[in-house]
C-alpha cells in the first residue's frame, strides 16, 4: 500500500477493508519516514504492531 493511501485510511472515519497477513486490521497511524504503520487486528485491539506499508493490502 502506498503511504498517501495509508494516511487517508488512517484519517478517515469510514472503516476500510485492509488486511495484514490476511487478517482484517485497523490502521492507527502512519510513519512517513520509516514507511511503516501502527496497526491492530480488528478483533484484537490490544495486539498493536508496527508493520511495513508494503505488507498492507486494501481490498
Amino acid at each position: 500500500m502506498n503511504k498517501q493511501r495509508a494516511q487517508e485510511i488512517a484519517a478517515s472515519p469510514v472503516m476500510a477493508n485492509v488486511t495484514y497477513n490476511e487478517t482484517p486490521i485497523y490502521i492507527q497511524n502512519v510513519d512517513e519516514n520509516n514507511e511503516t504503520a501502527r496497526i491492530y487486528p480488528i478483533d484484537e485491539p490490544q495486539n498493536e504492531q508496527v508493520v511495513p506499508l508494503s505488507n498492507l493490502i486494501e481490498h
